[in-house]
């Protein structure tokens, strides 16, 4: 059984959440996001035009750069969370170029070496599988798939086709971290989807307080927060960690008991 599927197999629903490596001290914020039960690890690439990101991420992304973290660097951070937390999935989550500039064959062999789960790569749309889903997919990483309130049903089996680990449903039209969407209008794209995949839904895309995740988490197998943890890694800096963890299990605490509530 991969990681993602033994934790997507526990009757509750999984807290997604993600950093920007290379922002703040990124090893012990990792530590802090398992630590406070997080269930599902996405590490940033920062990436210098990241088109899909709100102002937090964006800042993230330069202040990594400014630093001088490099791909090399990303993967000896994954490769270090590896060894000290053999059963919590990783993914990476990035742009286009720095994924394929060495060769997709290339990216997906270190990845596999680092114990990365799987990818999520923005800017590759799936009718483009071929720029990198093969190679991901021959070293054992799985290439999760996005689908957004524009993804209709003509179009969704080619989002599907190839897709691993879990379907991120990106829940509003736009960028990260500014919006969220009406709950009513995420239960019935969760049903659609879940209805067309047998892969775990989770959402993402403007969850910033407890409250939110936990209505999400009612319906969904996932909740994915982001720009709430970048906040917190902007205002405190290297010394981000305890304040990362006690947010971290404020949601966790929030959406692992969401559908005992409901039920």
């Amino acid at each position: 059984m991969t990681r993602f599927a033994a934790t997507f197999a526990k009757p509750q629903t999984a807290l997604v959440a993600f950093i920007t490596a290379g922002d703040g001290d990124t090893a012990a914020n990792l530590d802090a996001l398992v630590a406070g039960g997080a269930d599902v690890i996405e590490l940033g690439m920062p990436f210098t035009d990241p088109m899909a990101d709100g102002p937090a991420i964006q800042a993230a992304n330069l202040r990594s750069l400014a630093k001088g973290t490099t791909t090399a660097d990303i993967f000896a951070m994954a490769a270090a969370f590896r060894a000290r937390h053999a059963g919590v999935p990783l993914v990476l989550m990035g742009y286009a170029n720095p994924m394929t500039v060495r060769g997709a064959d290339w990216f997906a062999g270190e990845c596999a070496k680092a114990g990365v789960d799987g990818i999520i790569c923005v800017d590759i749309p799936s009718e483009e599988d071929a720029e990198l889903g093969p190679s991901l997919r021959a070293a054992g990483v799985e290439l999760i798939r996005l689908a957004t309130p524009t993804t209709d049903p003509a179009r969704l089996p080619a989002v599907l086709s190839g897709a691993g680990g879990f379907l991120y449903y990106v829940s509003v039209a736009g960028i990260t971290g500014l919006q969220q969407a009406a709950q009513a209008s995420i239960e019935e794209a969760v049903a659609r989807l879940k209805g067309a995949t047998a892969l775990p839904v989770a959402v993402g895309f403007g969850v910033r307080t407890p409250e939110q995740a936990a209505a999400i988490a009612k319906v969904a197998d996932g909740v994915v927060v982001g720009s709430a943890f970048i906040d917190i890694i902007a205002e405190h800096g290297d010394a981000a960690a305890p304040h990362v963890e006690a947010f971290t299990r404020s949601l966790a605490d929030a959406i692992h008991g969401a559908k005992e509530i409901a039920a």
